[in-house]
């Protein structure tokens, strides 16, 4: 399936299934604001719930918080949102849309990229067994050349934006000969900044309302309970503080499904560590969070590093894993080594101390921090754009499958009768009520039951338990896989067990 076909199957995949809907859709909706759907809010709670687990559960030393949507404006003056918190934006003069600049040039390089792709693929089935793709990379004279022109253009993009000249991400535009996706035209205006954040009121009167943001990130409510968590929970350094939750933009140019939205949730984890050991715990975090990503099992060749060119004012490393989306390889987690901005400007605005004791160091300090940040909603779209399949059978037909890694899966099992009567119905409502108590399950009996795997299948329900007549006489039900569309005859019990250890965090995160 051709990447642009996918990404179509997947938007109206996603509404057909109850996992996604555009927001007040019957009023004609509002652009770039999604609702998830019955089958959405399980499956994002579960990718939601595997993160949790993975930073908070098995980690010691790092605690989780939920920190209001709303805080103190001084807030977002001392995280530097209010003078700095912006995007280039540029102007097509003929189709009067407005896209970010830097978008415009990232994508011209994703097409550097998948034209290096394609030349990949055409060498592998060349060269079949003998392709040694990491040579092909590095010797190849057409991919070497694709390959230095994005880097160039990237460390270009990432110096002007650095020094705010956005005059030079214009003339970068123009020398690429970049159009506007909608009309073809090159008739840009000017490049200029866009400040992100959502302004709101508190107060009962407009006259003694207070001026507040919604809040664009979930990290400077943990940094501001920095003390509050160390102090309370006696916490010694190195710790983290995780916390999930809804987070704002006001983005201009927000587009390709929920990929980037107004309003998301991100996850992310602050972790707090002495001045001087930030480079360790940098190359450790990235090597973690890359190790649970793949965990998931959505294929190592669809995850990559990209180091920043253009450093926030506060970091002294950064880097995204990115993911293969239908669109391109786009963001997915940033990581971050914020060293002692965060908490030692939060202590200059506040006029209170953010520091920490130090036994061992025998001395007061301003911790650094180690950021992880993941957004929850380009999570989704990651796993559900990669599950989604169509699939030709060996005799011939096909079968729309999501092949969600069954820990996450909105729905662990069905449970079919073979037939409505005979006694199937019940037994099987019998199996729903034991295997409801420990994972989701659904049951099913309306259509033929081949029908019913079908539907199962496109709703990424790992597991079908059917119940037919040798139910009846020896307690033993069939238990399909739906990747592998093979059968096994288990007795009931047996079947219980196969699918708990199936679906244990333990079983995927180990």
């Amino acid at each position: 399936m051709a990447d642009q076909d996918l990404f179509k199957k997947v938007l109206s995949h996603a509404k057909e299934y109850g996992f996604v809907f555009p927001s007040s859709e019957i009023y004609d909706g509002l652009s770039a604001v999604y609702d998830y759907g019955q089958q959405g809010v399980a499956l994002k709670k579960n990718l939601r719930e595997y993160w949790w687990k993975a930073m908070v559960q098995l980690n010691e030393n790092i605690v989780g918080l939920d920190a209001a949507i709303l805080m103190h404006p001084t807030t977002w003056k001392a995280s530097g949102h209010v003078d700095a918190f912006n995007d280039p934006l540029i102007d097509n003069k003929d189709s009067k849309k407005r896209y970010r600049a830097d978008v415009l040039v990232e994508d011209y390089v994703g097409k550097l990229d998948a034209k290096i792709d394609k030349e990949v693929q055409k060498a592998a089935k060349r060269f079949g067994d003998a392709f040694d793709k990491e040579q092909f990379l590095s010797t190849n004279p057409r991919v070497v050349g694709y390959k230095e022109k994005g880097d160039a253009i990237l460390k270009r993009l990432g110096k002007s934006l650095e020094n705010e000249d956005l005059a030079d991400v214009k003339a970068l535009i123009e020398e690429l000969e970049i159009v506007c996706p909608l009309s073809g035209s090159k008739n840009w205006t000017e490049v200029k900044q866009f400040n992100l954040m959502f302004g709101t009121k508190l107060g009962a009167s407009a006259e003694s309302a207070t001026e507040l943001y919604l809040r664009p990130e979930t990290a400077q409510g943990i940094f501001v309970n920095f003390l509050n968590v160390q102090k309370t929970g006696r916490m010694k350094l190195p710790f983290g503080i995780a916390q999930t939750g809804k987070a704002f933009r006001n983005e201009i140019v927000a587009r390709q499904f929920i990929f980037r939205m107004r309003e998301f949730e991100q996850m992310e984890m602050q972790f707090f560590i002495p001045p001087g050991t930030q480079k360790e715990w940098y190359a450790h975090w990235k090597e973690t969070r890359l190790k649970w990503h793949h965990s998931l099992g959505l294929g190592a060749d669809n995850y990559r590093f990209h180091d920043h060119e253009k450093l926030a004012h506060y970091a002294d490393a950064a880097c995204d894993i990115e993911f293969r989306f239908p669109f391109g390889f786009k963001e997915l987690e940033g990581i971050h080594s914020r060293t002692d901005f965060d908490l030692g400007s939060h202590e200059k605005y506040s006029g209170k101390k953010l520091q920490y004791f130090d036994p061992e160091r025998q001395e007061n300090y301003v911790p650094y921090v180690l950021e992880t940040s993941i957004g929850l909603d380009r999570l989704f779209l990651a796993v559900f754009s990669h599950a989604l399949q169509d699939e030709t059978l060996e005799d011939g037909s096909t079968r729309t499958v999501l092949r969600l890694p069954a820990v996450v899966a909105p729905t662990k099992v069905a449970v079919l009768p073979l037939v409505k009567k005979d006694g199937l119905p019940a037994i099987a409502k019998d199996i729903v009520n034991d295997l409801k108590w420990d994972m989701a399950v659904t049951y099913d009996e309306k259509d033929a039951v081949g029908r019913r795997y079908r539907r199962q299948d496109a709703l990424g329900t790992p597991f079908c338990i059917t119940v037919d007549h040798q139910t009846l006489e020896d307690q033993t039900v069939t238990l399909r896989h739906r990747d592998s569309m093979e059968q096994e005859r288990l007795s009931i019990a047996e079947a219980n067990s196969k699918l708990s250890k199936a679906i244990a965090f333990e079983s995927w995160l180990k």
